[in-house]
């Protein structure tokens, strides 16, 4: 396909004490055998990839291993006519970055079934901004809208609202003229919260354990993206005939509740699924982003940071101390 090259990346090895991740000086030769050989000059961080440099066997299987769920770039070579090379490409799940060699190294080769043209106006640091991320987000809002979500149901919530899916969840809700209640654990990040558009920030505690079955219904819809507990609790105080948009499980991957949510209020619980979805539902959401749904102060809040950082910055998601949107440039 191209002759082999040598690159930088952040590479995750086991060590007798556990698993640690340093720059290393890697070659293409060594990627996997797919169509499309991208050179990546911006990645975001996530917490899967929190998980994978910390050796989680359910995510990452053999070591080592370069990390990075999201990545984007120029397309340097590719055996396939629906991907040229010089094309600006994202790369978003499927099994990048798990068992991939992923966004934290300046090459990736994938299928060409894992290309998505990057929108015209955008940059691949614009496009990294909102990432896996921002395209959960996306795909939140969206499963509301579908469901009959309307600006005049009432106030939506959006638990776990200062994380990277949450803030953009809440700035495109902001945008559509939905009025938000954030729910975050961080009061250090209120105002960034309200800059976002949120009406109103609240604590996690109103999503804390309550015994009984069912609460006051005070949310319209909601949009979770913590799991466990407080998914439960959400799905509690939601009024009749709403909907919450569930996708992650920083919280726990149990869900402990009654069917009362759903047969006595016709409450709607709403998989959202941002990995192995199909290519032209993820092209949907990044035009959406990329237009209508454009997130400004998103964009303008970003943390860029270099390889040398990664280490720091990923131990943050695991500590539950991680805010808002961080991209990786490989130039820094």
């Amino acid at each position: 396909m191209t002759e082999s090259l040598e690159y930088q990346a952040w590479v995750v090895r086991e060590q007798d004490n556990g698993f640690a991740g340093q720059e290393e000086t890697c070659n293409t030769a060594d990627l996997p055998d797919h169509e499309v050989l991208v050179r990546v000059s911006h990645s975001s961080l996530n917490y899967k990839d929190a998980l994978s440099a910390s050796g989680n066997k359910g995510v990452t299987r053999s070591y080592p291993h370069t990390p990075g769920i999201d990545a984007a770039g120029d397309v340097v070579a590719s055996s396939s006519e629906a991907i040229q090379p010089g094309q600006k490409v994202i790369v978003t799940g499927y099994d990048l970055g798990m068992n991939t060699a992923g966004g934290f190294g300046e090459y990736i080769r994938v299928p060409a079934g894992w290309c998505v043209p990057m929108p015209a106006d955008w940059t691949a640091e614009t496009a990294m901004i909102y990432g896996t991320a921002g395209l959960t987000a996306g795909l939140c809002v969206s499963k509301l809208l579908m469901a009959g979500a309307d600006p005049g149901d009432g106030t939506v919530a959006v638990s776990g609202a200062s994380g990277a899916v949450g803030s953009v969840a809440v700035e495109i809700l902001a945008s559509l003229g939905f009025e938000v209640v954030a729910i975050s654990g961080k009061a250090s990040q209120a105002g960034t919260l309200k800059a976002l558009g949120a009406k109103d920030v609240q604590g996690r505690e109103v999503l804390g354990p309550e015994k009984k079955p069912l609460l006051k219904p005070v949310f319209a819809h909601g949009i979770d993206t913590v799991g466990g507990s407080p998914l439960a609790e959400l799905l509690k105080q939601i009024r009749p005939g709403g909907s919450v948009a569930c996708c992650g499980l920083v919280a726990g991957p149990q869900l402990e509740t009654t069917v009362l949510p759903f047969i006595l209020r016709g409450v709607n619980l709403l998989g959202v699924d941002s990995v192995e979805i199909p290519l032209a539902d993820k092209q949907q959401v990044w035009q959406k982003l990329a237009g209508s749904w454009a997130c400004p102060t998103t964009e303008g809040q970003v943390r860029r940071i270099g390889r040398g950082e990664l280490d720091s910055a990923l131990a943050a998601f695991l500590r539950g101390e991680s805010a808002g949107k961080i991209v990786l440039d490989h130039s820094l």
